[in-house]
């Protein structure tokens, strides 16, 4: 078992968009991953269960990693945790409703309408 540390340096902490890079990171590894903050710990194979931490910037998380070639795999998720992700800023100028359509790939009519 490896175990390291990493300390939180993305401005919004990690949210939905960097937790779906990290689970993605090591959804075909073969061993046991337990990310620790605070007073939570989880498994690291569920988006949902790494939103739900919480954890914010500045925060430090524990990364336990058991299995093949752990030192590289806790390695990488450290490097994960600790990156300043730079994902475009939000459009505010666009109603929500307008702006789910859009990430949806939709085309912005109406619920229902049709897409040509």
């Amino acid at each position: 078992m490896v175990e390291m540390t990493a300390t939180i340096r993305n401005a919004q902490g990690i949210h939905c968009r960097p937790s779906a890079v990290i689970v993605k990171a090591v959804a075909d590894y073969a061993g046991r991953i337990v990310v620790a903050s605070g007073r939570h710990e989880v498994e690291l194979r569920s988006l949902s269960d790494l939103v739900l931490m919480g954890i914010g910037c500045g925060e430090r998380v524990r990364i336990r990693v058991s299995g093949p070639d752990e030192g590289r795999a806790c390695q990488l998720l450290v490097d994960l945790f600790q990156t300043n992700f730079d994902f475009p800023p939000r459009d505010e100028s666009v109603p929500a409703g307008g702006r789910a359509r859009r990430l949806a790939g939709g085309c912005g009519g109406t619920a229902g309408s049709a897409c040509g």
